[in-house]
């Protein structure tokens, strides 16, 4: 079921990202001078936002953390549980919270390696989600 998250608003400074996201591209937002990357769009923490630039990650990275999910909090997740929420550690280095698809959850684990999917919610919405590694779909 392809869900709209309630909390997800496009604003000015993360525009880019969801273009990228329309697109089937994984952005992280990037300094210019050092070459850290950083998500969501920020400013570097030693150069300030002048040299900042959305650009192509990986869309790969490891399980940091996660919870399973046994319990609608909203109705329109009711056919979803259990579902598994994580935190993932992006390749580039910053976190992405995010759900893990297309496994099942008690196979998810610390350290997992996994690889952005995306999900079309609308002609205007693609969510990136996380897969095991193995298998990914675009």
């Amino acid at each position: 079921m392809n869900l709209r998250p309630r909390d997800v608003v496009r604003d000015d400074l993360d525009a880019p990202f969801w273009d990228g996201c329309l697109e089937r591209r994984f952005l992280v937002h990037r300094c210019g001078t050092c070459d850290r990357a950083y998500w969501p769009a920020s400013c570097c923490i030693d150069h300030g936002s002048a040299a900042m630039t959305w650009q192509d990650a990986s869309g790969l990275g490891v399980v940091h953390t996660y919870t399973v999910v046994h319990h609608a909090y909203v109705p329109e997740l009711a056919d979803r549980i259990p579902y598994v929420l994580a935190v993932v550690q992006l390749d580039e280095g910053p976190f992405f919270h995010t759900d893990i698809v297309d496994c099942d959850v008690a196979a998810v684990h610390v350290g997992q390696r996994v690889a952005v999917v995306f999900d079309a919610v609308d002609d205007e919405t693609v969510i990136p989600r996380f897969a095991p590694a193995t298998t990914a779909r675009p």
